[in-house]
């Protein structure tokens, strides 16, 4: 997997066919240094969900905040909440549910421990890998 500059980071993303909100989380993550940003594009693979979003934070601490800005920046610019959350009391996996993409937020261990990637190998698959 190429190295992604932070610098295009906008550029790429808006020249990728997924919806604005799904754009939106992913800026979101960024801005609160997720790591390892994935999107899967599950339309038409399962009935689950259209997009989910898999990113790695690096504390407990880390992956509620990455959580509460993407609540209140969705719910502020979309009017959008999501219909569940689950996980935020510990913060080793968060996961955020608005019905059309789903946002799962890891520890590093965890998300290893999982693999939520390759559940979905038949997925399209678009990487945010940056470049220190």
């Amino acid at each position: 997997m190429d190295k992604i500059n932070p610098d295009k980071f906008n550029s790429i993303l808006k020249t990728w066919r997924i919806p604005p909100i799904v754009k939106k989380a992913v800026s979101v993550i960024s801005d609160n240094k997720g790591d390892d940003i994935v999107i899967l594009k599950l339309k038409g693979i399962t009935d689950l969900t259209d997009f989910m979003v898999i990113c790695s934070g690096n504390s407990q601490k880390q992956n509620r905040a990455i959580a509460n800005d993407l609540q209140r920046l969705l719910k502020k610019e979309f009017r959008s909440a999501p219909f569940g959350v689950e996980g935020s009391m510990y913060g080793d996996w968060v996961l955020l549910d608005y019905v059309d993409f789903v946002v799962h937020i890891f520890s590093p261990e965890t998300r290893v421990k999982f693999s939520l990637e390759k559940l979905w190998m038949d997925a399209k698959r678009y990487d945010f890998i940056f470049a220190e």
